[in-house]
């Protein structure tokens, strides 16, 4: 392994020589208490940053292997030198200037939630932090000395203010991590008390702005439990908390406009990942395999048997393998039910808003009007119960406008200026005293959820190979073919849309033999990343710090939105 010194040398030696000639600095190099690993090398100063590890033993690290002793403990304590790196990389380097990306330092962003990402791994011996940095260059010609200053100066200041235990703040540390193991501590008391999710008093859901996910700030109204549905959780390092408890069955969420319907189920559907502290909603837990479902007109739809819902089309077309290039609102979200309750989920979180209403509903007037065998769509009313009765498929729907609903609830919380009030009662007497009855669509069985093989053939290598990218948070490209994951809305981060990027090649080239069911198929891709990481899946060899592992119901979202998707 070269020194440091070498490393110097050989910037200084190719200053002011041609870009490509920094293809001689990959390698590795021992500084004091780290080793700098440069992985990739850029080939031009306006191309994609060079990757870099610095690699810390915990020789050096001293962090105590308590604090990572569990997966979800580990991922607290990456996430948490995650964060201290970004800011330590803002507070400790000024940047040096050049062309294109010349000069820049960074590494992957966490936003608001903890996920398992790729930006720090730690393991029993060692931490690896993940690095990207523009070299230095003025038109193309290498500036060696300012790529000196970042790897001699700025970085060895970072790593030691970064990833030293002795130097960083413990306290910080450990409350994160503690926090971490009282989150776990209540999803695993949801499925002990058959709960979906516990919102604790004095949470704080609504958002700065609504494209900042960061606590409102001044005027809010912290949330507070009705007491019939208020439970107790004695968590193992923050005591006696009580919140809200959504137990399984049907729960309606109503009220008036801007009162805070939405606002409660977007932190429900957020619930499924950890939070920061400070960011209000520490303590607001959903299980983790919740769904969102809303329409999605003009999206593509292969092979979904969704005649669950939808029966007797025109030109008979079968509904039991349902495929379309341009579904519309009713078809797409029987497709997204159908496609969750495939990849497992059992808890689907609906808002009216984002519903088609003629999948959600039809009153008795419009049954009156268009006869039964006229009307191919049975609502989702009619079937919500059934889904519960026969998979424990639980339902948590925002509604504004369609009582009708009532008759089917477990539960019905108010939302009342961003209070919850607990309805149940009252709505269950509107309902009994309405004489404006909508007939129920009667069936005896929800029916059976079909699994799909996905054939291979559908994912062909052209003449440049098979290449699978990401672009920002909702695209993806497969050769040249796009899929939108714009609908998925409980898709968080750019980082993740890398990594179902990263994911899909792996299944095309080591999972898929037109043999495995989607599920099947899906699953292990996640068995091979429990065993060997979130690195195991990158078939390029890079050691990238931009992923973050998606679960499994946005990885097979951005499966069945491939435009050339063929199932049996």
């Amino acid at each position: 392994m070269k020194s440091k010194n070498d490393l110097r040398q050989l910037l200084l030696n190719i200053d002011g020589k041609g870009y490509p000639t920094y293809k001689d600095i990959r390698g590795q190099y021992q500084f004091d208490g780290f080793v700098l690993s440069i992985d990739h090398v850029q080939g031009d100063p306006f191309a994609a940053p060079s990757k870099v590890r610095v690699i810390v033993p915990h020789e050096v690290t001293q962090i105590p292997t308590e604090l990572f002793d569990t997966s979800f403990k580990r991922i607290a304590v990456c996430d948490f030198l995650s964060r201290l790196v970004f800011n330590n990389i803002k507070k400790h380097y000024d940047g040096v200037g050049g062309s294109g990306k010349s000069g820049l330092l960074t590494i992957d962003r966490c936003g608001q939630e903890i996920l398992d990402r790729t930006s720090v791994v730690i393991d029993k011996s060692k931490l690896e932090a993940r690095l990207e940095v523009g070299l230095p260059a003025t038109g193309r010609r290498v500036l060696g000395r300012a790529a000196n200053t970042i790897f001699q100066e700025a970085l060895p200041q970072i790593v030691m203010n970064s990833l030293v235990y002795g130097r960083i703040n413990q306290n910080a540390l450990i409350n994160q991590v503690n926090l971490s193991v009282d989150q776990q501590y209540i999803r695993e008391e949801l499925n002990k008390r058959g709960l979906l999710c516990f919102v604790a008093n004095g949470s704080i859901l609504p958002r700065e702005s609504g494209v900042s996910q960061r606590p409102m700030k001044g005027s809010y109204i912290p949330f507070k439990s009705p007491d019939t549905l208020e439970v107790a959780m004695d968590l193992p390092n923050n005591g006696l908390i009580k919140g809200m408890g959504i137990p399984e069955g049907i729960t309606l969420i109503a009220g008036g406009g801007y009162h805070g319907k939405s606002t409660l189920l977007n932190s429900l559907e957020l619930g499924v990942y950890n939070h920061i502290l400070g960011d209000g909603r520490e303590y607001v837990i959903t299980r983790e395999d919740a769904t969102k479902i809303r329409a999605e007109d003009g999206r593509r739809v292969e092979k979904v048997n969704i005649s669950a819902f939808i029966n007797n089309l025109p030109n008979n077309q079968d509904t039991r393998a349902f495929s379309t290039d341009n579904a519309s609102g009713s078809t797409s979200q029987a497709a997204n039910i159908i496609e969750a309750l495939e990849a497992g989920t059992k808890l689907l979180l609906i808002d009216e808003d984002t519903s088609a209403t003629n999948f959600m509903i039809r009153d008795s007037r419009m049954q009156k009007l268009v006869a039964k065998d006229k009307e191919p769509i049975t609502p989702f009313i009619d079937r919500v119960s059934l889904l519960y009765d026969e998979y424990k498929v639980s339902t948590i729907l925002v509604v504004g406008g369609s009582g009708d609903y009532f008759d089917v609830a477990d539960l019905v919380i108010m939302m009342d200026e961003y209070v919850p009030i607990d309805v149940t009662e009252r709505a269950k007497q509107i309902a009994e005293l309405d004489n404006y009855k909508r007939e129920v669509v009667k069936k005896d069985s929800f029916g059976s959820i079909s699994e799909r093989v996905i054939l291979k053939s559908s994912f062909p290598v052209d003449q440049k190979g098979r290449k699978v990218s990401s672009k920002g948070l909702y695209h993806i490209l497969y050769n040249k073919s796009q899929i939108d994951l714009g609908f998925l809305e409980q898709l968080i981060s750019p980082s993740q849309t890398s990594c179902i990027a990263t994911m899909l090649e792996y299944l095309v080239e080591r999972v898929l033999d037109d043999k495995l069911t989607l599920k099947q198929a899906i699953d292990r891709v996640y068995e091979h990343i429990n065993r060997n990481g979130i690195g195991g899946v990158a078939l390029r060899g890079t050691y990238s710090g931009n992923l973050a592992l998606p679960r499994k119901y946005e990885f097979m979202g951005a499966i069945n939105r491939y435009l050339g998707l063929k199932a049996l």
